[in-house]
């Protein structure tokens, strides 16, 4: 059957920080706005139990900042699709085009925010031991292992905060990193002082035993050089991201990491295309830049679509 086609006058790829932003944005300037989403709205960011380093709240929780924002852009006209994956993409043309699943857009300008996944634990066991002891979602599956041994992979913001959060339900939880830490030191404090946790820094997780599910892994200390196996009863892995970007890669200008190469006006190579939140090049990656990403993004792709209409 023939795809039913339709015209925005701007499509934005992703609904996370970035993404919702900028369709908060293009409502309230009465652009037709549509925001595409294979996945569910917010990203990583709806699974945080507790951000506080957002301005204008102590503390809220991922998914009420998400569900909010979501509100507000849909409130200014903004349609979200989830789940009607994008199978293919023109965007060097006028209009440009975005082919789903079930439909096909053509639109004046698009606004790529279409963000990272979490990297899988490099090991050839995690295939077989993927939801059945290896998992990258806290807060989908960390429920299930209540008075259980839990090991957390990884030395960023978001390692420390799943260790945080996953105490609530761990007898014993072991935070493994292949150097030093990198999170804030606010989280590492709250960490160290629950007595329940163990951290393990210049160790790597060699090999993942089980029969039928994870029932330990076997850890090596760099600086001693000692080899041990350890009890687990679930990992969660939490060692860096990819950026969704394979889809524009034959278009769209990349950095050898994968991200889309755009300054802080998001102008990527192509007239009319611009790149927000983690998706792009830049240094720093919080949840108010992406926000930042998402508003430039949005008021210079108004004013693009604007000249075309001279």
């Amino acid at each position: 059957m023939e795809k039913k086609a339709f015209h925005k006058d701007i499509v934005i790829i992703g609904a996370g920080m970035a993404g919702l932003t900028a369709a908060l944005y293009a409502g309230r300037m009465n652009l037709s706005t549509l925001v595409l989403e294979n996945g569910l709205v917010g990203g990583q960011i709806a699974n945080a139990v507790s951000i506080e380093n957002y301005p204008g709240f102590e503390s809220i929780s991922g998914g009420e900042l998400i569900a909010t924002l979501q509100s507000q852009a849909e409130n200014f006209g903004a349609v979200i699709d989830e789940f009607d994956t994008i199978v293919k993409v023109t965007l060097n043309a006028t209009p440009k085009i975005i082919e789903t699943e079930e439909k096909i857009y053509t639109c004046d300008a698009v606004i790529i925010a279409s963000g990272m996944n979490r990297r899988k634990l490099p090991l050839p066991e995690e295939k077989i031991f993927a939801g059945r002891g290896v998992h990258y979602c806290e807060m989908c599956d960390g429920h299930a292992y209540q008075d259980k041994i839990i090991a957390v992979m990884g030395g960023g913001n978001a390692a420390v905060d799943a260790a945080n959060f996953l105490t609530k339900y761990a007898k014993k939880l072991y935070l493994i990193h292949r150097s030093e830490l990198r999170a804030d030191e606010v989280s590492q404090k709250r960490l160290r002082q629950n007595k329940k946790v163990e951290v393990l820094l210049q160790t790597e997780i060699k090999k993942l035993h089980g029969n039928g599910r994870l029932e330990s892994i076997d850890i090596f200390d760099k600086i001693s050089g000692e080899e041990k196996n350890i009890f687990v009863d679930g990992i969660f892995v939490n060692i860096g991201v990819t950026p969704n970007t394979q889809l524009f890669s034959d278009e769209i200008n990349l950095n050898p990491n994968g991200r889309i190469i755009a300054g802080e006006d998001c102008r990527t190579n192509i007239a009319g295309v611009f790149a927000a939140g983690d998706v792009r090049e830049k240094e720093i990656r919080q949840l108010t830049t992406a926000a930042s990403d998402g508003t430039t993004a949005a008021l210079l792709a108004e004013k693009f679509i604007r000249s075309l209409n001279r």
